[in-house]
């Protein structure tokens, strides 16, 4: 059971390649002529400058959260601060998966159609698969983040697991991912 955490970290870790491959192959596929290449990356550079312009705001959102809960770990000494360190992780590679997921999908639109003038499958073949590296990296940087963080705490910081702790760590780093996913949502909405 105790080796439970690395056949966690090894199918995130199989996430990533699966990520690498999917995205190797959409970026293979035909961007199209020079009009549509050009209005890509039109689109790809504002879309990177919204984020990170957006990111840097969120930066001082999670800074002044993760003090705060750090603070109150330390008052009612029920967390020990790993609630804010699972925080800030979750925020983190939260941004990462969006930051991933807007450069995947700058790609694979002007892609997606291209193929579109030839063939409707073909078309659903390259936003599918520009899609489904989005959807796996969410899932995978969630997975090898949590069981990161339950390595760290066990093995380097020698956690003292109780029911209270496990329940802290998942909280924080959640909160983390869904702070930052809310705020992407809804900056991207009136961006887009």
């Amino acid at each position: 059971m105790e080796n439970l955490i690395y056949y966690v970290l090894g199918s995130g870790i199989f996430g990533i390649l699966f990520m690498v491959w999917r995205s190797q192959w959409m970026q293979k596929q035909e961007v199209g002529n020079e009009k549509l290449a050009s209005i890509s990356k039109n689109i790809a550079d504002g879309a990177m400058a919204f984020l990170k312009a957006e990111y840097k705001i969120l930066g001082i959102f999670v800074l002044a959260v993760a003090i705060l809960l750090f603070a109150k770990g330390q008052v009612e000494d029920s967390s020990n601060g790993y609630v804010a360190l699972s925080f800030v992780m979750g925020a983190l590679l939260s941004g990462l998966a969006g930051f991933i997921g807007m450069n995947i999908a700058t790609k694979a639109n002007v892609r997606t159609t291209t193929a579109a003038q030839t063939s409707l499958n073909k078309a659903l073949e390259v936003a599918f698969n520009g899609g489904s590296v989005m959807g796996i990296g969410v899932v995978t940087l969630g997975v090898l983040g949590l069981g990161s963080l339950f390595l760290i705490y066990d093995q380097w910081l020698g956690v003292d697991w109780t029911l209270m702790t496990i329940l802290n760590v998942i909280s924080g780093f959640s909160l983390g991912a869904s702070s930052i996913a809310l705020f992407a949502r809804v900056g991207g909405g009136i961006y887009t």
